[in-house]
C-alpha cells in the first residue's frame, strides 16, 4: 500500500551540478542533502525543504521535461513568486486549476517546475 511520495527525480545533463545547487538553495531555498557514496559517484545532487525531496540525477542524452513536471505546493506563493522574480527565474502563472493559484517556472537545465497554492477553503 503506498504511503507517500518519498522523492521526484529529475534528470540533468553531466556538469551542471554548480547550476542546480545554486537555482535548487538559493532559488527555491531547498537544504542540498548528501547523496550516499556509492550514489555521489555517478553525479548529480538532491535536495530537501521539510518532507520534499527532490533528486537531480545525471543523463548523458540529457532532454529537459517540458510537459512531465513536480507540483510543489508552496505557502504565501505571491511572495514565493516574487523571489523567482529577483533571481531572474521565470514565472508563468496559469489560472486553469480551480481552487488554486499556480505557476510554472523551469529550472537552469530546462525542466518544468509546478508550483501551487490551494485557494482558502479548497484543498
Amino acid at each position: 500500500m503506498l504511503s507517500a511520495v518519498d522523492h521526484v527525480q529529475l534528470a540533468a545533463p553531466p556538469g551542471s551540478e554548480d547550476a542546480l545547487r545554486a537555482y535548487y538553495t538559493g532559488v527555491l531555498g531547498m537544504t542540498e542533502i548528501p547523496k550516499p557514496p556509492v550514489l555521489a559517484a555517478r553525479g548529480g545532487c538532491w535536495f530537501r525543504a521539510g518532507p520534499v525531496q527532490l533528486h537531480l540525477g545525471i543523463e548523458k542524452d540529457f532532454l529537459p521535461a517540458r510537459k512531465a513536471h513536480p507540483g510543489l505546493r508552496v505557502t504565501d506563493i505571491e511572495a514565493y513568486a516574487d523571489r523567482f522574480a529577483a533571481h531572474g527565474a521565470p514565472v508563468t502563472w496559469d489560472d486553469n486549476l480551480p481552487g488554486h493559484r499556480r505557476f510554472y517556472s523551469e529550472d537552469p537545465v530546462g525542466n518544468r517546475l509546478e508550483f501551487l497554492e490551494p485557494l482558502r477553503g479548497g484543498d
